[in-house]
């Protein structure tokens, strides 16, 4: 009412009534008696003290009020977020009472139902905190924060249910129950006034993807609102990229379907016309160069389709140019001239005015464990040297190699105290450097294989190398130590050690028995030098010095005190005996890998020989060659092909006649890990054992059960293996799991020894049915006489040369109990295979898996082309973890 006055007192009477002069003299009414606070108290406080309630208001005793200023005292207690009700007696008498009821204090804030987002991601992000006041506004906030962290998350689905649970002493416990829904997918993306490029070419260019069943793994399929905006920019590179210069997205619009699960994406594209390159020319303020010789050296020919990621590349190329020439800040500015009715686009390349530049300092930081010398070995340039961009780039991968910092590092150019001077600050990320490495196999012969390695990298900070491995399975027990120092006394040269002891034993089946052919110990040390001959070269050399001990059981292979070959085989016999092995070798080496723990660009090569003969009682000469070159082919492909080969040549006679000179334990052998499709020693020579059985017809037959024939692998002098192979990229899902898959194609041979002695035929003979079958061989004594076994009347037996009876004081059997004839062997068929250079050719598929427990390699390889003998194998899998 009191507002309604001054607008009725400004309001014109009606024309109808008329003014009289008693109406003009009529004297004002007086005003209302102002009413005055008497008394002012607070009611209701529990935790807040009154005086501290009323300093919330401009209320006060003595003062004027009106019913507006007790609206505003309400209003100002409610804003304090002190009270939750608020009420007011005592207008009319002016003796003033404020009642309160106090917001209660949280105990507690509780999670309910959050399973995708961790606990901790959201508490961090809610205001709502213990031992706070409680209020609607607050929780309101809250529950609009939580679910703006799941539509981070694509989750637009989620809700989120406030409640409040009262407790004694005004307390309450805050619970949000959340529903997280699933991740909001891209249904669909719809893309209007394209003509050129179809759809699906364009949805391709696109880092979000629609959801399918065969992306399962990917991450791009859930929505983001700021891939969108990179989705744009995308297609707008493509079409740039495709002479399409004036293409323009003209709106992105992206829709969420009623039931909050999916959205469609609709882009709206202008084309535009397509343009060519016209005259592209070179214009340098820098003295130093030929303006005519840069334009004639570029990629860009006029008359090619207009290309943007071409002229990106011409600046990057021309400002790589102008760092070689020392200039670290030259600007380099394309100056386009676009022609719409010709189509063209003309490009001047400006090289803008630079002072050439020195290298003021090198800065590392970030480097807590690893020293400084460590990473300053490795950079190219000193402080005082003339910039050069192509030695801060090669520095940057020298320091990627090491292994010790986390990828993508680079060393960043920064202005130094003169227009001439510069500052690279190379700032470190370290990374655990210490591996624990984990391998395991199966396969039909040896069972379960596991290997442990670990090596810590960089020991000490010092960039030494420290590594033990240990090695257990059915067939081989080793143990090998290590220790590589990178920097003699701080100089380039590379020295280590190694000593290890292998216990190697082979083994064949008998029937399903398992049983040791020969055993292999080797215990010995090696020491190591390197010295760089130029950036990329760099020779190393070593000297070893072994003892072998090889040996078959006597018990099961031996006949007098002899190797029995009819036991053994006569390869075996030859092997046996105890060896001094000292020998001296050499490595040339040209390494210009971007990285050698995951490498992408650049190659490598080496060549190895080594000569034994330092005394000892093995000679040989031997050579290796390794080879492989990488291609980074964009979009996170790398191309990779990978060579090797190598040939033992003995300086010596053979022991035996007819045998190799080139002991069994000093050939090459190929098969896994090396050659992915075969196992172990699965490749080249071997002699098999192949026993006779009988059919179910009652005929002598070959058995056919590998686990059943004697396969022993005799290695090779000579060799060859090549593989290629292409690494594929996945999506952003499958990267956040470190999944990186690999196609891959091998071939290879191992090959060239001499013709093993293989054991006498077994006779001829039939069976009771007159089939012809092998007879086994007979047990005889040392002067070749048949032995047969017969009954002592104590139970036991012993052995005679009669077929019946016993001999008599005159030699002669007399008797007519048979005897049973002693078996030396049953009838085997042994043959030798595998001793062919024809390549041996595998298809496969790998992966490499950065799980839960560690980096895992699986490997599903195919034997398309193998020679017969050759064990191949399916499934190969490793594991491994960092500390």
């Amino acid at each position: 009412m009191l507002a309604g006055v001054p607008a009725a007192a400004q309001m014109t009477p009606p024309a109808t009534v008329p003014t009289t002069s008693a109406t003009q003299a009529q004297a004002p009414a007086a005003p209302a008696t102002a009413r005055v606070i008497r008394t002012l108290r607070v009611e209701g406080t529990q935790r807040i003290e009154a005086e501290t309630a009323l300093s919330y208001t401009k209320l006060r005793v003595g003062q004027a009020y009106t019913n507006e200023t007790l609206d505003q005292g309400i209003k100002d207690l409610y804003a304090s977020d002190l009270f939750a009700d608020v009420s007011v007696s005592g207008a009319d008498s002016g003796e003033i009472v404020l009642r309160v009821r106090e917001n209660p204090i949280i105990n507690r804030v509780i999670l309910e139902g959050n399973k995708r987002l961790k606990e901790d991601k959201i508490t961090k992000e809610i205001k709502l905190k213990p031992r706070q006041i409680f209020t609607r506004t607050a929780v309101r906030q809250d529950v609009a924060r939580i679910i703006e962290l799941y539509r981070r998350q694509g989750r637009f689905a989620a809700s989120v249910d406030p409640k409040m649970v009262a407790l004694d002493q005004n307390r309450v416990d805050v619970v949000f129950e959340i529903s997280e829904g699933p991740k909001s997918k891209v249904r669909q993306i719809n893309i209007i006034g394209n003509e050129v490029f179809d759809d699906d070419t364009l949805r391709e260019q696109m880092a979000t993807k629609q959801a399918r069943f065969f992306r399962l793994l990917s991450g791009n399929t859930s929505y983001d609102q700021d891939r969108l905006a990179y989705d744009q920019q995308k297609l707008r590179q493509y079409y740039l990229t495709q002479g399409y210069a004036d293409f323009r997205v003209t709106s992105a619009v992206a829709e969420l379907t009623p039931d909050k699960k999916d959205f469609i994406i609709t882009y709206v594209v202008e084309e535009g016309p397509r343009y060519k390159f016209g005259a592209v020319s070179v214009d340098s303020d820098i003295r130093d160069f030929d303006d005519k010789k840069l334009a004639s050296s570029l990629a860009i020919k006029q008359g090619d389709w207009y290309d943007a990621k071409k002229v990106e590349d011409t600046v990057e190329s021309l400002s790589q140019t102008t760092g070689l020439f020392g200039y670290a800040f030259t600007e380099v500015s394309p100056e386009f001239n676009r022609d719409r009715e010709a189509l063209t686009m003309t490009i001047n390349f400006h090289i803008g005015q630079s002072q050439r530049t020195y290298v003021e300092r090198v800065d590392i930081t970030g480097n807590t464990q690893t020293q400084d010398k460590v990473i300053r070995r490795e950079i190219r340039l000193a402080e005082g040297d003339a910039f050069n961009s192509f030695q801060v780039k090669r520095s940057q991968d020298r320091i990627n190699s090491l292994g010790y910092f986390q990828d993508k590092f680079e060393i960043k150019q920064t202005p130094g105290s003169s227009p001439d001077r510069v500052v690279l600050e190379a700032n470190v990320e370290e990374k655990s450097t210490g591996e624990l490495q984990l391998s395991a196999g199966f396969s039909s012969l040896e069972r379960f294989i596991i290997q442990a390695n670990i090596t810590q990298r960089n020991f000490r900070g010092k960039g030494q190398e420290l590594r033990a491995g240990v090695n257990y399975s059915t067939y081989s027990k080793s143990i090998e130590l290590g220790f590589t120092e990178p920097y003699l006394f701080d100089r380039n040269i590379a020295v280590g050690v190694d000593v290890f002891r292998r216990d190697y034993n082979a083994f064949n089946f008998v029937g399903n028995d398992r049983q040791t052919t020969f055993s292999q110990v080797s215990t010995g040390f090696q020491v190591r030098a390197g010295v760089p001959l130029t950036e990329y070269w760099q020779l190393a050399g070593r000297y070893g010095l072994s003892y072998d001990e090889v040996g078959l059981d006597e018990s099961t292979y031996f006949t007098n005190g002899q190797c029995d070959p009819l036991r053994a085989g006569r390869y075996l016999c030859e092997a046996i005996g105890n060896r001094w092995t000292s020998s001296v070798g050499f490595s040339l080496i040209y390494d210009s890998l971007n990285s050698r723990l995951r490498p992408t660009a650049g190659q490598r090569f080496s060549f190895s020989g080594d000569f034994a003969g330092l005394g000892g009682d093995v000679k040989y000469l031997r050579g290796r060659f390794e080879g492989a070159k990488f291609w980074g082919l964009g979009s996170g492909f790398v191309l990779s092909v990978l060579g090797e080969g190598g040939y033992i040549h003995a300086l010596q006679d053979a022991q035996f006649p007819g045998a190799d000179p080139v002991r069994i334990n000093d050939r090459f052998y190929l098969g896994e890990p090396q050659f992915r499709g075969f196992n172990i020693r699965g490749v080249g020579p071997r002699v098999q054992r192949v026993p006779y059985t009988t059919d179910a017809d009652g005929k002598q037959i070959l058995v056919t059960d590998r686990d059943q024939i004697v396969d022993d692998a005799l290695g090779g002098k000579a060799y060859y293996l090549g593989r290629v192979e292409l690494e594929i990229p996945l999506g952003s899902g499958a990267r956040e799991l470190g999944i990186r898959p690999s196609i891959y194609a091998q071939a290879g041979s191992l090959f060239n020894i001499t013709r093993p002695g293989l054991t006498a035929v077994f006779p001829d003979g039939v069976d009771a049915s007159g089939n012809p079958i092998k007879l086994p061989l007979p047990q005889r004594d040392a002067q070749g006489r048949d032995l047969f076994a017969y009954q002592l009347a104590n139970g036991g037996t012993a052995t005679t040369t009669c077929a019946a009876g016993l001999p008599d004081a005159t030699g002669a059997c007399n008797g007519i109990i048979p005897n049973s004839p002693l078996i030396a062997a049953q009838p085997f068929l042994e043959r030798f295979l595998g001793d062919s250079p024809k390549p041996r050719l595998t298809v496969g598929i790998g992966a490499n898996w950065n799980s839960p427990f560690g980096p895992l390699r699986i490997d599903v390889a195919k034997a398309l082309i193998r020679q017969p003998g050759d064990d191949d194998k399916l499934i190969t899998f490793n594991v491994g973890t960092q500390f």
